[in-house]
């Protein structure tokens, strides 16, 4: 499908692309770019990638699909980096969790957005980061959203979204804008209320008894309070007046709760877990596997 990929920055995500897309036969060679060189050579050592580059000009020569792996905090730079080498031949896409701060990034760089940039999300991922947790099958069965901008070019849509599928993925496509105000609700707002709730809880007095007793809820609901903190931080930026917008309706929510409790109103707390357990109830039944 493609004689060379070259992935930008090698990590979880850039690492099961890279499995994923030799393991399915769908290129030739990999080349891994990042800033660390160490962690290239893991990759390398794993068998992750055939080789890597520390210039990027050099990474992404003769490339027929560059894949921008990185922290979305890292987009504008690299793309004014990317655009002495931009190739029109080229298929480019990313990973990134938020798609109007790329969008922007790549305006601003360029001073237009080129069609044969196809803004990208993969719904999966862990808790865990490093090319060492990369898995060749992470994207199986998961989904993957395209945010195609007014004026791309088609061919390369669906040539990105065919690879999508030969991963395992199930593609769908959605604007930027309603992509982040999606995934504000549903994955950057419970991120950050796993990182405050174990950040609140450290802060107490009695932190030992607290962590020491914690059942399998509490590592459930804060599992993802392990994942990498400066990737969450740029999220967290990056997707901003989605994101506050929807911790106000939280805060608006936990506010009535509480009166609800004061009052010792059971009523009205039935109500709300009830109408809560119905709704989880039903996702459930939506995303059975």
């Amino acid at each position: 499908m493609f004689d060379k990929i070259c992935i930008i920055g090698v990590g979880l995500i850039g690492g099961s692309i890279a499995r994923a897309s030799k393991n399915n036969h769908l290129c030739q060679e990999i080349i891994g770019f990042g800033r660390r060189e160490s962690a290239l050579q893991k990759a390398v050592e794993l068998g992750v990638i055939d080789g890597y580059e520390l210039s990027l000009s050099d990474a992404v020569k003769d490339a027929n699909l560059v894949v921008i792996c990185s922290p979305v905090g890292s987009f504008e730079p690299l793309f004014k980096e990317l655009k002495e080498s931009w190739s029109d031949s080229c298929l480019y896409t990313d990973v990134g969790s938020t798609k109007n701060s790329v969008v922007s990034a790549i305006q601003a760089a360029f001073g237009y957005i080129p069609s044969n940039f196809v803004p990208a999300h993969p719904i999966a991922g862990s808790e865990n980061s490093g090319v060492e947790a990369s898995k060749s099958d992470l994207f199986e069965g998961k989904k993957a959203i395209i945010t195609p901008v007014v004026g791309g070019n088609l061919l390369l849509q669906k040539k990105c979204i065919q690879w999508w599928e030969k991963m395992g993925a199930c593609v769908s496509e959605m604007t930027p804008e309603h992509h982040d105000e999606v995934f504000a609700a549903t994955s950057h707002l419970p991120h950050v209320l796993a990182f405050s709730l174990v950040e609140l809880l450290k802060n107490k007095e009695n932190e030992r008894e607290i962590f020491k007793y914690a059942a399998g809820g509490f590592k459930d609901f804060t599992r993802i309070a392990s994942s990498d903190a400066e990737m969450w931080s740029d999220i967290c930026l990056a997707n901003g007046p989605e994101l506050v917008k929807v911790l106000s309706e939280l805060q608006q929510l936990n506010q009535k709760i509480s009166d609800l409790i004061e009052e010792e109103n059971k009523q009205g707390l039935l109500e709300i877990f009830s109408s809560a357990q119905t709704a989880r109830n039903h996702y459930l039944s939506i995303n059975k596997k």
